[in-house]
């Protein structure tokens, strides 16, 4: 299977919807299940590692790679943040004390599976 064209090598507008505008959308689609269901949530949140990796895949270097997913982990947990507390309902799985954390964890969590997804086109 070929790997997926490079980030860098695709329009700037595809750019911007790849690495920006997908995850902050599906992290606001979590954001509304968060005050939905746990399973969704966590469910939705493991569809959303998935893309991590595969989002690592337009990566022809590690750091390329890892960049792509600090971002994208960022976004992502905005956009939960931001959709629940505009949807104003009770969330089904606890973000603790501080949930702005989520945006760090989640970023480095992203990071994390950015990297692999770029560590497996090298292997390709």
């Amino acid at each position: 299977m070929q790997p997926p064209v490079p980030l860098r090598d695709r329009p700037r507008q595809a750019q911007v919807v790849l690495a920006g505008v997908v995850p902050f959308a599906f992290g606001a689609v979590v954001g509304v299940a968060l005050g939905i269901s746990a399973v969704l949530y966590w469910a939705l949140s493991a569809l959303a590692a998935i893309g991590g990796v595969l989002a690592g895949l337009e990566h022809t270097s590690l750091r390329g790679g890892a960049r792509r997913g600090l971002l994208g982990g960022a976004l992502f947990a905005a956009g939960i943040l931001l959709l629940h507390v505009l949807t104003g309902t009770e969330e089904k799985v606890s973000l603790g004390e501080l949930p702005v954390l989520l945006i760090v964890i989640d970023a480095v969590i992203g990071a994390g599976l950015g990297l692999l997804g770029a560590r497996l086109r090298s292997r390709s």
